[in-house]
């Protein structure tokens, strides 16, 4: 194992259904990815990028292979530990959103501490949601919300406990041009002055394009893998 090295995957597939009905979502993928790394991962809809991310997350399970992160074999975790590594490692943003509707800008954003029965640090709350030009909409629900703010208040949750990995799937998928934008910078931000390790899925090669590496996958498989800067 690489001392930078932050994710190994081995061999990793998923099936879904059996006989004629049988998907192969995910055929024997493997590869590792460093600390600080920004990779993104491309390909058209039902390649399985969602799929890989999903496991990678610990919110599908494989069929078979295997997923370490900051060399844990998540899938060896019982479910009970896998949740709460899950919670403390793995920093999860959607295209949808998934915020808590009755939960509040401020809460919403610390809820995987709140989960994890941790303090809040304030001044560290405070900073995050300056950072994330949400400072004046901290008490509004996600229903007094635009889409681009919504999609804040997740990354804003995903970065709150300091996790080894951040995963993002599609999530401009839902934004118009001038909010997609904005969400890549803040991303690419987390990356670059936080030195977080980002994975993010997507189906558009200008956003691609803005990572450090781009992993082409195509029928479950990875086919081309490309360091475009450092």
């Amino acid at each position: 194992m690489s001392i930078l090295e932050i994710l190994r995957v081995e061999n990793l597939s998923k099936v879904y259904g059996s006989g004629p009905t049988q998907v192969r979502a995910l055929d024997s993928v493997s590869f590792t990815v460093d600390q600080g790394e920004f990779v993104a991962v491309l390909g058209p809809s039902g390649s399985g990028k969602s799929t890989l991310l999903h496991i990678i997350g610990g919110v599908d399970r494989p069929t078979s292979g295997k997923v370490y992160i900051e060399n844990t074999d998540i899938y060896a975790l019982d479910e009970t530990n896998l949740a709460i590594f899950r919670r403390r490692q793995i920093g999860l943003i959607y295209q949808f959103y998934n915020l808590i509707p009755v939960l509040n800008v401020e809460e919403n954003t610390a809820l995987p501490l709140l989960l994890d029965g941790r303090e809040v640090d304030k001044a560290q709350l405070d900073r995050l949601l300056a950072k994330l030009n949400l400072t004046g909409r901290r008490n509004h629900l996600p229903n007094q919300l635009s889409g681009g703010e919504q999609q804040r208040v997740s990354i804003g949750r995903a970065l709150i406990s300091n996790p080894a990995l951040m995963l993002a799937d599609e999530p401009t998928g839902n934004l118009d041009s001038a909010n997609s934008a904005d969400i890549v910078r803040l991303l690419r931000q987390a990356n670059q002055e936080l030195n977080q390790t980002l994975i993010l899925i997507t189906h558009d090669e200008s956003i691609a394009l803005q990572a450090g590496r781009i992993m082409y996958m195509q029928d479950g498989r990875i086919v081309r893998d490309e360091v475009i800067r450092r």
